[in-house]
């Protein structure tokens, strides 16, 4: 029986034509476009992961407290709330760091009569406070410290990534929902033809006891076949295209956006890409049960 029904499969396909090809060419469109998209949604996603668990507050501070004052400072910072880490750095730590920043310009830190950075306080903020709100009134709070000259750092840039993202992944399943939505009625026009083309074959069936199961399954797989090699060859121009480009964009996405790598779709990512595939070209076989003939 399942041999019967693959070999009637088969034929189905060769019969819908160019049509049939029309759909598997629209099913690849739209699954690339929605792939394309989501792998961009992916990255950025990333992307404000990894800034988010970057993100400092700093707290330069007007004079450089004596060592035995520097716990307590420490201590009434925390008790702001919604800090994570706190790291003290004194006016020795912060000039060293500039000059490793400066590499081989370095020489010129030594020229200075005196040591002209202040002494801060690095502030990490809390998970659940790393927003714009939770992160402004933390410097608010912070300001209101008598100790401390001035405050930098907040999550604004951050949470624009965050929009672009979401902005994307909308776009990503509008123009994947507009191709899918094609796809499936080109599916259901090839399937609708095959119907016609086959009328008197399937009244011959009938006539000598073959179920409507037996007569339809062939037709559903035509569109769950036509569906999945839709999603394969999606998948396949997705994975030439991130393998071509990612050498030119990998600079880029360092300098932009602090990733040192693009990532491809998860393997539970390309299933759920296959899996779609294969429903919209199943969806659009059903859609044409009821067109041929009574």
């Amino acid at each position: 029986m399942l041999g019967f029904l693959l070999g009637e499969t088969v034929r189905d396909l060769r019969r819908a034509g160019r049509v049939g090809v029309s759909a598997v060419f629209l099913i690849t469109l739209s699954l690339a476009a929605l792939g394309c998209f989501w792998l961009l949604s992916l990255n950025l996603g990333r992307a404000v992961a990894e800034w988010r668990e970057r993100l400092r507050v700093i707290a330069y501070l007007k004079a450089e407290p004596p060592p035995e004052a520097v716990a307590p400072l420490l201590k009434r910072i925390e008790a702001l709330g919604g800090i994570q880490r706190l790291r003290y750095v004194d006016k020795r730590e912060a000039l060293a760091t500039l000059k490793r920043e400066l590499g081989s310009q370095a020489g010129v830190v030594d020229q200075l009569p005196s040591n002209p950075l202040p002494a801060s306080v690095e502030v990490t903020p809390a998970r659940d406070a790393a927003t714009p709100e939770a992160t402004r009134a933390l410097v608010q709070r912070l300001m209101e410290l008598p100790e401390v000259e001035e405050v930098q750092g907040g999550t604004e840039w951050v949470e624009r990534l965050a929009q672009w993202q979401r902005l994307l992944g909308g776009i990503g399943l509008g123009v994947g929902g507009v191709l899918a939505l094609a796809a499936i009625l080109t599916v259901t026009t090839a399937t609708t033809l095959v119907l016609h083309v086959k009328r008197a074959e399937m009244e011959i069936m009938r006539l000598v006891g073959a179920t409507e199961a037996v007569i339809r399954v062939p037709l559903l797989l035509q569109g769950l076949l036509q569906g999945l090699l839709g999603a394969v060859m999606a998948l396949g121009s997705l994975w030439l295209a991130y393998t071509v480009a990612l050498p030119r964009l990998e600079p880029l996405l360092t300098l932009t956006l602090g990733l040192q790598r693009a990532s491809f779709l998860s393997p539970l990512e390309v299933v759920l890409l296959l899996g779609g595939g294969g429903l919209l070209g199943a969806f659009g076989g059903l859609l044409a049960r009821g067109r041929g003939p009574a």
